[in-house]
C-alpha cells in the first residue's frame, strides 16, 4: 500500500510591520525606527541653546542641545559606528532618552517587514547598537537600537559634566547651529 503524505496547508500570515527612518553616514545606510525619533531637524535650525562640551568625557558626544528644559547629547554617528568622517548635515533628536544622533542625511521613509537577528560574526559593542538587519529596497541594512547609542553610564557622566559646566562656564554658541 502506498501513502500518499499529508498535504501541508500555506497560511498567509499578516507580518506585523514597522516605519522606519533610513539615514546615511558617509556611504554607509542605517534604519532606526520612526517611533524612536522626536523629530529631525537640519544642523542649521536645532533651535534651543547649542553647547560644545568642555572636555571629551565621551568623545563621541562634543555638543548638548538645551530646549524645553531638556538635555540631549549629541552622538556623533561616523564616531559611534567608528566609520570614517563625515559631513553630517541632520539631527535625530530621539524620544524617550537624552539622545541625539548626528547623521549626514536621510535617505528615505520605509516600512520595514522583517527584522533578522545578528548573525555571529557581530561581536562586542556592535551587538549593543543594532536591534538586528532587515532588508529595504534589496540592500541589507543594520537597524539601530536607540538604547545603544549611549551607555547608563556615559550617560550618567556627561549628566555629571553637564551641571558641572552650567556652573563654571557661558555656552560657546547658540541659535541653534552645530559646528
Amino acid at each position: 500500500m502506498t501513502r500518499v503524505p499529508n498535504s501541508v496547508s500555506v497560511v498567509n500570515v499578516k507580518r506585523n510591520t514597522e516605519q522606519v527612518v533610513v539615514f546615511a553616514i558617509g556611504e554607509d545606510s542605517f534604519a532606526i525606527s520612526a517611533a524612536a525619533i522626536q523629530e529631525i531637524r537640519n544642523t542649521d535650525s536645532l533651535g534651543g541653546l547649542v553647547m560644545d562640551l568642555a572636555s571629551a568625557l565621551v568623545p563621541k558626544v562634543r555638543h548638548i542641545i538645551e530646549r524645553d528644559s531638556k538635555s540631549y547629547y549629541v552622538v556623533s554617528g561616523f564616531e559611534h559606528f567608528r566609520l570614517p568622517p563625515s559631513r553630517p548635515t541632520t539631527v535625530l533628536v530621539l524620544a524617550n532618552t537624552p539622545t541625539a544622533l548626528l547623521v549626514d542625511r536621510i535617505e528615505e521613509m520605509s516600512e520595514m517587514r522583517t527584522l533578522v537577528s545578528l548573525p555571529r560574526s557581530f561581536q562586542g559593542k556592535e551587538r549593543i547598537w543594532y536591534r538586528g538587519l532587515t532588508i529595504l529596497n534589496g540592500k541589507v541594512v543594520p537597524v539601530v537600537d536607540p538604547k545603544g547609542l549611549l551607555t547608563t553610564d556615559e550617560l550618567r557622566g556627561l549628566a555629571q559634566r553637564t551641571a558641572e559646566q552650567h556652573e563654571t562656564a557661558e555656552p560657546v554658541h547658540s541659535g541653534g547651529k552645530l559646528l
